[in-house]
């Protein structure tokens, strides 16, 4: 995703969820937010969804792309996710990335897309 953005010559920074509490999420142009899927298809519970309750309030308006992984179920959480973002105002730039297991190409190719337009 990353690299996608940098074609459209976005300025990048990655961060892991601990690192993001400092972020002022009102300064960014868009925003990636990634989790995988846990328990019964929820958003993980021990760092991200405090991180993501954090924030959300700041999404509104915000240019917003969705993605994770899951093992189990159909990725119905992604839904739930996109849901909830767009009840708080964000704009969903796409329909988010969802990928079973472990990425494969195609997978990385989308993530390389989804950057590109979240840069837009």
């Amino acid at each position: 995703m990353a690299e996608g953005a940098q074609i459209e010559q976005a300025d990048v920074t990655l961060y892991t969820v601990e690192e993001a509490h400092a972020v002022d999420v009102d300064e960014l142009y868009g925003i990636a937010l990634g989790c995988p899927s846990m328990g019964a298809e929820e958003l993980e519970d021990a760092e991200f969804e405090p991180f993501f309750e954090s924030i959300k309030h700041q999404l509104k308006d915000k240019r917003l792309a969705l993605f994770g992984s899951y093992d189990w179920g159909v990725g119905e959480w992604m839904q739930t996710w996109q849901d909830e973002c767009e009840r708080i105002g964000a704009i969903l730039v796409d329909d988010g990335l969802i990928v079973h297991l472990t990425p494969q190409d195609a997978d990385l190719e989308n993530a390389h897309q989804l950057g590109q337009l979240l840069a837009q």
